[in-house]
């Protein structure tokens, strides 16, 4: 026999005796810990991520002035299913898929006393 599994079997003999379970259990502790802990550092709060982007895009209305992935600003002339037509201003429209639209801002409120509106 070669003096490798020698080796092996003469330091598993105490130890492997006294505690039969408690290895298959630390062996199984660090996973299943870093499974927890990237749940809770990346998986959930991307979720939640996920679920205010759609409720913003389900509450976007025509007349929002709306930022898309891309950069251009402008404010929604049409709504379909899943596409939103856009005025970019000086008579310019796109069509942009809903998803590519990262932020909504709604007219309802007021606007800021210190603000200059534009002509």
């Amino acid at each position: 026999m070669l003096p490798i599994p020698m080796f092996f079997q003469a330091g598993a003999g105490p130890a492997a005796a006294a505690a039969p379970g408690g290895d298959l259990m630390m062996s199984l502790l660090l996973p299943v810990g870093m499974i927890v802990i990237f749940y809770f550092l990346l998986i959930r709060p991307q979720n939640n991520r996920m679920k205010k982007h759609r409720a913003m895009i389900a509450a976007m209305k025509k007349g929002d002035k709306v930022i898309t992935q891309g950069g251009i600003i402008g404010r929604v002339f049409k709504i379909t299913d899943d596409e939103v037509t856009i005025d970019t201003g000086e008579g310019g429209k796109l069509r942009i898929v809903r998803s590519m639209i990262v932020e909504v801002k709604n007219n309802d409120g007021p606007a800021p006393a210190n603000d200059v509106k534009e002509g």
